[in-house]
């Protein structure tokens, strides 16, 4: 155990770390993340990684949020945090039971369930702060040429067509509380319903960025993406499903420059390059079908 852990354990009131047996949790590119398990009792212990703030996290945010959504039965239950210099710490209750892969996402038995969940928070108390992802892009690369980080050169050509996509959405007219990073990763069945991690992105936003971003992260098909606007929504409107494709965009163009970003400012041991390359050359890729002019005219009618 590290000394940052041992020290940080002697921060939580009734935690000894003697007792504690703490588990490295694979998976983040953002943060550090242990299990730390004492007598009967789980916890997730989150360490906010070096330069977060840049991406738009803001720790009291999170907290304030993940906080909320446990109210509504959604997120794990907080029980301590503290931001300083040293180290900004958020510690969870632990959710034990299924992970949720991409591909068991889409299941016919599992979709609508997901789909209930993120009505719940959508439909629950307001969450502090706001969430713009085309704001975000812009954030990101500014923040990133500071930073010394080379972009393409098509860029010019994908701030186009970035325009393009939020004059057509454009202003959300009824902003939701939003999570706005929905992974496979951060979902959890835990036998009784579908339960959501990780709300350091979330914010007032638009409920079909949500959509948009949990069908591209989980690489919904054409039916797939249907079949998550009817669950919603109780029907399929071209002028919602249009939104939806044009939110996955959004998504990808986000994810991309996030890559970009991180490659100036985290130290964690990722390849930030290939997975800002990754997004961008998917979101080029699907700008490129004829699908996309006519998404353009659908989320206008």
């Amino acid at each position: 155990m590290g000394q940052q852990i041992e020290h940080i354990l002697k921060l939580v009131p009734a935690w000894s770390e003697e007792n504690a047996v703490v588990t490295a949790l694979d998976g983040g590119i953002t943060n550090q993340n242990y299990r730390v398990d004492i007598g009967n009792e789980s916890f997730v212990l989150r360490i906010g990684g070096k330069g977060t703030h840049l991406l738009g996290i803001d720790r009291e945010r999170e907290r304030i949020c993940t906080a909320i959504a446990a109210q509504s039965g959604v997120g794990a239950e907080v029980v301590f945090y503290r931001a300083s210099e040293e180290a900004e710490v958020l510690v969870t209750r632990f959710i034990a039971g299924t992970n949720i892969t991409p591909e068991s996402a889409a299941r016919p038995e599992v979709l609508p369930r997901i789909v209930e969940a993120m009505k719940r928070y959508h439909n629950g108390p307001l969450f502090p702060g706001t969430f713009s992802p085309f704001e975000t892009v812009r954030s990101y690369h500014r923040l990133a040429l500071e930073r010394g980080v080379s972009f393409p050169a098509s860029l010019p050509e994908i701030f186009q067509l970035m325009v393009r996509i939020e004059e057509a959405i454009g202003p959300t007219q009824r902003p939701l509380p939003c999570h706005n990073d929905l992974l496979a990763s951060n979902f959890i069945d835990d036998g009784h319903s579908i339960r959501i991690v990780d709300w350091e992105y979330a914010g007032m936003g638009d409920l079909f960025f949500d959509l948009g971003n949990f069908a591209v992260n989980q690489s919904l098909n054409e039916e797939q993406c249907e079949r998550l606007v009817y669950l919603y929504f109780d029907e399929v409107r071209p002028v919602d499903l249009a939104h939806l494709h044009l939110m996955r965009l959004a998504s990808d163009l986000r994810e991309s420059f996030w890559g970009f970003l991180q490659l100036g400012i985290s130290e964690l041991d990722f390849d930030y390059r290939e997975y800002a390359h990754h997004h961008l050359q998917r979101f080029l890729q699907n700008v490129e079908t004829p699908r996309f002019e006519q998404w353009l005219r659908d989320v206008n009618a």
